[in-house]
């Protein structure tokens, strides 16, 4: 496609001073004779350009297109040169070819191609009967880059001249009468290119906008270019796998939650809380954290293949496990596909099991409500069992102690007198009458040897029935404190025995308060049990959850504006303490 030059502007003068007209072509003097315009001191231009008329601003000086300004001073050759006959059949010819209907394209064409050919018309008109005399087709189409004339500027890259032009295409003189042409720049007669401080204020303003407009444009580009770069093509991709290319998955919900037996007593704040969700909290936490763990997780594998449902091949890569994966991989979809909350101001715990049928949904659910209620008997029960062991623990070695006790009790009954307190009053009351007696005797037996003459005999027998009764009070009171060979004392045995009824009363009293607490052990025990309900039971869902393209398509697109956000605001802060 050949593009259409821009025609060069010309300024032309429609008639010359004196005295300037010899240089002329002889083209130009070979029109005939016309009469010398005057040059007036304001003379105007007449502009030309490719797209507009020919303009006239001087309409009352049109002369005849045919007749040329020759000077008086040309000599007698030029008017020799100039006939009569010439001229008027160059008006002739002129007259029929405006009687053509040529369109003002056309003239200025034909003025163009002869200013090509070196030609000097004065008309357009002549133009076109100038080049018809030439044998040249001012109309015939040819390319227009043949017009242009190259330029003085132009040289080549060594620095050589520009070739020379043909003589046609030389600049004329100024003094001369010359169609469009180009003026030189020295030509002082070109207008100013000055312009007022006003204007050029005006034009720099202009100019400043314009650059701040161009550089707002270029950074909005550069910015919607990172925008689609971070922001909006990962947000497509992921839409496109929401929308196009994700296993629809299918949730089962359920909910569940711990109670405790109702309670027959008790005081102060563990009767304050008792019935409460305040009273299962731990074991609701316990619960949900082992139906999160790899525990759960495994014996759901061995009980219904979870590693197995997630490795089919018609699940997306993106959900799907390897079929080489590892217990951490399969845990991590466990722990994705497997979503436990536990609400501690109402006790419930909601599960939601995904998987990517809805009958193995509804029997992973089931499955992991019976393990959560085994585990909550184990704990309960285990809490039980401690504690009632060791109330039986404690109430059978009471048992053996009183055992143990009542046992010395009876060895030692059967290895002395039956009643050894009776026995001790007994020697001791006859020890204080064998004391009576022998103060009895020693008082006789001094009242006979205060007098002057005693009886011998009376004193004798006296003497001897002290004797006697000191060795009576002797020997009892040896039998009441001293033991003897393979039989203790009567104090000592009394003693043991005192010792051994106290023992069997201290191990009565302990089999007796370890039986008490047995019992409340038992009561306490069957307080603590567990109970775990299922107030919303797994139900297989018929149409599918997951994925949730839309929202999930907006939460990627915000997600990667933030990211976008801080790492653009985390730049400009590192820029501008760099700069600063």
């Amino acid at each position: 496609m050949i593009t259409k030059p821009k025609a060069r502007k010309f300024r032309i003068r429609r008639s010359l001073p004196e005295g300037e007209a010899q240089g002329q072509p002889e083209t130009l003097r070979s029109v005939g004779p016309t009469p010398l315009i005057p040059q007036q001191p304001n003379e105007r231009f007449r502009s030309y350009d490719e797209d507009d008329r020919f303009s006239d601003p001087a309409p009352q000086r049109r002369q005849d297109p045919a007749m040329s300004p020759i000077p008086d001073d040309a000599g007698p050759d030029v008017s020799d040169m100039v006939t009569t006959t010439s001229f008027a059949d160059a008006g002739t010819e002129i007259d029929a070819i405006r009687r053509e209907g040529l369109t003002g394209r056309q003239l200025r064409m034909a003025r163009r191609v002869a200013q090509k050919h070196g030609l000097a018309p004065t008309s357009d008109f002549d133009a076109v009967r100038l080049l018809r005399a030439e044998g040249i087709d001012p109309f015939q189409r040819a390319t227009m880059l043949d017009l242009v004339m190259p330029r003085d500027d132009e040289a080549d890259d060594e620095g050589a001249p520009p070739p020379a032009r043909p003589a046609a295409q030389q600049p004329m003189p100024i003094g001369r009468v010359q169609l469009p042409q180009t003026m030189p720049s020295n030509n002082p007669y070109l207008p100013s290119t000055e312009v007022s401080p006003a204007e050029r204020r005006a034009r720099d303003i202009v100019d400043i906008q314009r650059d701040i407009a161009r550089r707002r444009r270029r950074k909005l580009l550069l910015l919607l270019t990172r925008l689609s770069a971070f922001v909006f093509l990962p947000t497509l991709l992921a839409g496109w796998y929401y929308f196009s290319h994700a296993t629809q998955m299918y949730a089962t919900k359920s909910e569940f939650l711990i109670l405790q037996a109702d309670a027959q007593g008790g005081s102060g704040l563990g009767g304050l809380l008792s019935g409460t969700q305040f009273a299962t909290n731990q074991d609701s936490i316990a619960v949900q954290s082992y139906l999160q763990s790899r525990d759960a997780m495994i014996r759901l594998n061995e009980d219904l293949g979870f590693k197995e449902h997630f490795k089919q091949s018609w699940i997306d890569p993106i959900q799907r496990l390897d079929p080489d994966a590892s217990d951490e991989a399969a845990y991590k979809i466990y722990k994705k596909n497997v979503k436990i909350g536990y609400d501690p101001t109402e006790g419930v715990i909601r599960m939601e099991v995904i998987a990517a049928d809805p009958e193995v949904s509804a029997a992973f659910s089931s499955h992991l409500i019976d393990y959560a209620e085994e585990r909550v008997d184990e704990l309960s029960r285990r809490k039980r069992e401690d504690q009632m062991r060791d109330a039986r623990a404690s109430l059978e070695l009471s048992k053996a102690e009183r055992r143990e006790a009542q046992e010395r009790l009876v060895a030692l009954q059967e290895n002395s007198i039956l009643d050894p307190q009776g026995e001790i009053a007994s020697i001791r009351a006859l020890i204080n009458t064998v004391e009576l007696q022998v103060q009895e005797k020693e008082l006789a037996l001094n009242s006979q040897l205060n007098n002057a003459r005693p009886n011998q005999a009376r004193v004798d027998a006296l003497r001897s029935e002290v004797r006697l009764l000191r060795d009576e009070l002797d020997r009892q009171n040896d039998r009441l404190n001293n033991a003897t060979e393979g039989q203790s004392s009567l104090a000592a045995m009394s003693a043991q025995i005192q010792m051994a009824q106290a023992d069997l009363a201290t191990a009565d009293l302990f089999l007796q308060s370890a039986l008490q607490n047995e019992k409340q052990t038992e009561l306490e025990a069957n307080r603590q049990v567990r109970y775990l309900t299922t107030s919303v039971r797994p139900v297989a869902p018929d149409e599918a959850t997951y994925p949730r393209a839309f929202e999930n398509t907006i939460l990627a697109f915000l997600i990667f504006s933030g990211v976008y956000l801080m790492i653009s605001l985390t730049a400009s802060i590192l820029r501008e303490q760099v700069s600063s």
